[in-house]
């Protein structure tokens, strides 16, 4: 630094604020200073700033499953928003959903220095006694309040009630489900919604098929319930399986929406364009990624410390896009 202010001739002090962002110099001077760094090849020295500021500039993030695509969409927010704050973004990728892999990814990436860490979506925090590290401030991306940390998620039991009262306002007796595999929170959530409010409503609550998340899961998962001419509807828990309930309509003559209606989740990009254009319910996981980061941020940035805001919940609400794929069953 001593190097940079002699060649830029400005003050070490005037250096020290370049490299960290102060605003509390004219843009001439930065020029200068940004001009002698690039010349001398300068770059700071991260561990001798988090000395001097306590903060090494980086977020953690654990996720189970980065092949899945919201995942991905919260990864990306949290990975795009804290690039605009001046944070990097370390990831760790658990392979089995145990108390055991959770508290070590969380302190594999404490022990490599983050400032904060957030969590998606991981079923094992369920655990009433899990007991993670209060070593950083930690944001949980989930859709169940059930965490002593500040969670933000979507409202999946709101996404499925949208999804089976339009069906029903449609006039379908009952509304039939093919539901995503029994270890996933978001599938327990919109299974549970599908049939409270089934039997709220008076009607017949048919027996789930479970599928795993793909489209072939679905195909196969419609082929069982259109077997049966008296379904027409089907709520399927993901957009990727409705692809494989469209796929088996169309295989065995039951056109959509005519004969059967179908309601997806997720509203992926495909969506709008199968044949027809799937009806779902949209989720803005975007919003839950930066509303995790902004919150994770405020933790860090505020002196009242990593426990400061616990048992906050904030639930972002899904929103049904009506397509082509759904209409009153004929009679």
């Amino acid at each position: 630094m001593a190097d940079v202010a002699k060649l830029a001739g400005v003050s070490g002090q005037t250096v020290s604020r370049v490299v960290n962002g102060n605003d509390r110099v004219t843009a001439a001077t930065r020029l200068k200073v940004e001009t002698a760094m690039k010349q001398l090849g300068y770059r700071a020295n991260i561990a001798a700033r988090a000395l001097a500021t306590g903060r090494f500039g980086t977020i953690g993030v654990v996720t189970f499953n980065l092949s899945a695509v919201l995942n991905v969409r919260i990864v990306e927010a949290v990975a795009t928003g804290a690039q605009a704050c001046g944070y990097s973004v370390s990831i760790a990728v658990v392979d089995a959903p145990t108390e055991k892999d959770v508290r070590a990814a969380v302190r594999g990436l404490t022990d490599r220095a983050v400032d904060g860490v957030i969590v998606i979506e991981a079923r094992v925090l369920d655990t009433p006694h899990l007991q993670l590290s209060d070593e950083v401030p930690l944001v949980i991306a989930d859709s169940k309040a059930a965490h002593r940390h500040p969670t933000f998620g979507m409202d999946e039991a709101a996404g499925a009630r949208a999804a089976v009262d339009h069906l029903l306002e449609l006039g379908h007796a009952t509304v039939h489900h093919v539901a995503g595999p029994a270890g996933s929170n978001p599938a327990q959530r919109r299974r549970a919604a599908w049939q409270r409010l089934l039997k709220r409503a008076g009607r017949p609550v048919p027996p789930p098929v479970v599928g795993d998340w793909s489209p072939s899961s679905g195909y196969d998962a419609a082929l069982r319930l259109l077997a049966d001419d008296s379904v027409t509807a089907v709520f399927a828990a993901n957009d990727q399986m409705a692809v494989g309930v469209l796929r088996a309509a169309a295989e065995l003559g039951r056109e959509v929406p005519g004969d059967l209606s179908v309601v997806g989740f997720d509203d992926l990009d495909f969506a709008p364009f199968l044949t027809p254009p799937l009806t779902t319910v949209r989720q803005d996981l975007a919003a839950v990624g930066r509303r995790c980061l902004d919150h994770l941020i405020a933790q860090i940035e505020t002196p009242a410390g990593p426990g400061a805001a616990s048992g906050v919940s904030r639930f972002v609400r899904p929103e049904l896009v009506v397509r082509a794929s759904t209409a009153p069953p004929r009679r």
